[in-house]
C-alpha cells in the first residue's frame, strides 16, 4: 500500500511513519499513539497518520510539542490585576493591599472599617473611613475660647477673648484618593444662612502653600474648591476655607471659617 520492498526471492511491504501492516501484510493502517504510549503531557488526539498535543488552561506547549509549559498570565500585562498580579501553575490570582479587599477578579474595594467595627477609635472619637485605611477624630472639635453648638460647629461667644478670631468655624472631613486627575473640583462651600444686601467673598486662609488647591467662586453664596494638582498619600491635609459678608446697609463685615480635612489615600484606587 505504501513501499514495497524487494528481497532475495520474495518482497515484503512497509508502511509510512504513523502507520503499521494490517494482518494481510499489505494494506497500511493508522497508529493510535494516543493509545499505545501516552506521548503528550496532558492531552492527546490521534490524526491520520501521527497525533496532536494539547495542554490544559493555563499551560502552552513547549518546543517539543509534547510537553506543557505554565503561562505566566501576570508577565502578559499590568492590567491584568488593580494592584499585584501572583502567578501559580495554571492559573494566576490578584491581591490587594491592606485595607482592602478584592471585588471580582482583578479590582481592589476599600474596607470601611468604621462600618465594619474593625477600628479602635475611642468613644470620644469620631472614625473616619479613607480610602485604604481609617483616622479617629474627636467628636468635639471646639478649643477654648469656642464652645460647640452642633455636631462639626464651634462658636466663639465671649468678645473679650474671641477679638482677632473668626466667630465660628465648622470642620469638615472628606476623602480622596492619590493621584487623581486635575483639575477636579473636590468640595462645594456654601452659606448657611443668606441675608439680603449682603455681598460674600471666599478665599483660602491656610493650608494651601505649596498651590494644591485653588478656590472658584461659584456664585454669591458658594464657592467651589478646585485640586489643581496630584496629590500622594497616604497623607492628610488640613485646608481652612474663609467666608466673608460684607452687609452693605448696615456697613460691617462678618467671616466665617470651614477647616476641611483632606485625607489622601495611598493608591489610585
Amino acid at each position: 500500500m505504501h513501499r514495497c520492498v524487494n528481497t532475495q526471492g520474495s518482497y515484503y511491504c512497509e508502511c509510512n511513519t504513523g502507520h503499521k501492516l494490517a494482518s494481510n501484510n499489505h494494506s497500511c493502517i493508522d497508529v493510535n499513539e494516543c493509545e499505545m504510549q501516552s506521548p503528550c503531557q496532558h492531552q492527546c488526539y490521534n490524526l491520520m497518520g501521527s497525533f496532536l498535543c494539547q495542554c490544559d488552561q493555563g499551560y502552552e506547549l513547549a518546543r517539543d510539542s509534547v510537553s506543557c509549559q505554565d503561562i505566566d498570565e501576570c508577565s502578559y500585562s499590568s492590567y491584568m490585576c488593580q494592584y499585584q498580579c501572583i502567578n501559580s501553575p495554571g492559573s494566576y490570582s490578584c491581591e490587594c493591599p491592606e485595607g482592602y479587599q478584592l471585588q471580582g477578579i482583578r479590582a481592589c474595594q476599600d474596607v470601611n472599617e468604621c462600618e465594619t467595627g474593625t477600628h479602635d477609635c475611642r468613644e470620644e472619637e469620631m472614625c473616619w473611613n479613607y480610602y485604604g485605611g481609617f483616622r479617629c477624630y474627636p467628636r468635639n472639635p471646639c478649643e477654648e475660647p469656642y464652645i460647640r453648638t452642633s455636631e462639626n460647629r464651634c462658636i466663639c461667644r465671649s468678645q473679650t477673648e474671641c477679638q482677632g478670631l473668626t466667630p465660628s468655624v465648622v470642620y469638615k472631613y472628606m476623602s480622596i484618593q492619590a493621584d487623581r486627575s486635575v483639575p477636579a473640583d473636590i468640595f462645594q462651600i456654601q452659606a448657611t444662612n443668606i441675608y439680603a444686601n449682603t455681598h460674600n467673598t471666599f478665599r483660602i486662609k491656610a493650608g494651601n502653600e505649596a498651590g494644591e488647591f485653588f478656590l472658584r467662586r461659584s456664585s454669591n453664596v458658594s464657592a467651589m474648591l478646585v485640586l489643581t494638582k496630584p496629590l500622594s498619600g497616604p497623607r492628610e491635609h488640613i485646608v481652612d476655607l474663609e467666608m466673608t459678608t460684607h452687609h452693605m446697609t448696615m456697613n460691617y463685615r462678618s467671616s466665617s471659617l470651614l477647616r476641611l480635612t483632606i485625607i489622601v489615600g495611598p493608591y489610585a484606587f
